[in-house]
């Protein structure tokens, strides 16, 4: 078994994370305090005074996964000094924008994407925002943005889903997908940071991903286009990853592919990532050794990814070898 801390800690410093990881606030620190994979929202208070076992009229056996909007998204903003007012929930809706925003005019933003479940006794759980906090940390470094602070961000995701409670589906039929934006939206012309940035959250509710649900998806392998390359911004949540693969993902559903699994942008011999989200490989060797790829920068969750391989280790009392690169 792999200590949980001192592995992190070290994970971060190989990669090139190490100065960054002091500005994380001892990041293995505040993981090893995480208890468990889900944590409860406690009910507290709630904007809309509905009753607990009240539902959103939606039609929960076919639910699929596009925007449905809900009641209320939380909004706060800062300033070049990097700190975020005291945010507040307000009504679902449009933002008002200056046509020179930064995030508008020089793609400026990253987003995370986390999920509230109901259990069967009425319980909301999230599956550790506090992972999401700081792979948005992560980003906002890389795309020389401030950032709320992983207290700011486990907080604004807490209370979107509370005052969101009757969009949370019934246990089994899906969950509240919740989605963290940091962008720049102060005016700037020429090319640097926004002098104005805003965090907020919005939330909608969903089913399953891809319409096969649980059955195995359909991929096309892409050898001309790519999803990342050494030294770009493929390992973090930035906006500007997104928009690049769509006429990929495109041509492949004509072809009637589910998604694109695409290779590595140097030797297009290594599978990376697929349009919209991750892939993971493991051999397991007799030797009882998980082989994994947890350190390549081009791809995102580098800490989600991390904590699941790490996770499978403890379950199956296995050793680690990784390679990183």
């Amino acid at each position: 078994m792999i200590p949980r801390s001192s592995y992190l800690r070290g994970l971060l410093q190989s990669s090139g994370f190490g100065s960054f990881s002091s500005k994380l606030g001892a990041y293995a620190c505040y993981a090893s305090k995480t208890e468990s994979s889900l944590q409860q929202v406690s009910r507290t208070w709630s904007p809309l005074h509905y009753g607990e076992d009240e539902y959103a009229n939606v039609d929960w056996d076919n639910l699929g996964f596009g925007i449905m909007p809900t009641d209320y998204m939380y909004v706060t903003k800062c300033s070049k000094d990097g700190n975020f007012e005291r945010g507040q929930l307000g009504r679902y809706g449009k933002v008002e924008l200056s046509p020179s925003a930064g995030v508008l005019n020089y793609g400026q933003g990253v987003f995370e994407g986390t999920k509230a479940y109901r259990k069967e006794d009425g319980r909301l759980l999230l599956f550790r925002p506090d992972q999401n906090a700081i792979r948005m940390m992560m980003g906002a470094d890389r795309m020389c943005m401030p950032c709320p602070s992983i207290d700011q961000f486990v907080d604004a995701v807490k209370q979107t889903a509370l005052a969101n409670e009757r969009w949370v589906p019934p246990p089994g039929k899906g969950s509240l997908y919740i989605r963290p934006l940091l962008m720049g939206t102060g005016p700037v012309l020429g090319l640097a940071p926004s002098p104005e940035y805003t965090f907020l959250v919005y939330a909608s509710p969903v089913g399953n991903y891809f319409k096969e649900g649980l059955a195995p998806l359909n991929l096309y392998v892409e050898e001309e286009f790519h999803r990342a390359s050494p030294g770009g911004v493929g390992g973090v949540k930035s906006i500007t990853n997104y928009a690049p693969v769509l006429k990929a993902i495109a041509r492949a559903k004509v072809k009637g592919y589910s998604d694109v699994l695409y290779l590595d942008s140097v030797t297009k011999k290594n599978l990376e990532e697929v349009s919209s989200c991750n892939i993971f490989l493991a051999k397991v060797f007799v030797q009882s050794f998980l082989s994994a790829d947890v350190m390549s920068l081009q791809i995102i969750a580098l800490v989600l990814r991390m904590i699941f391989i790490l996770e499978l280790c403890t379950l199956y009392g296995l050793c680690l070898k990784s390679k990183f690169y």
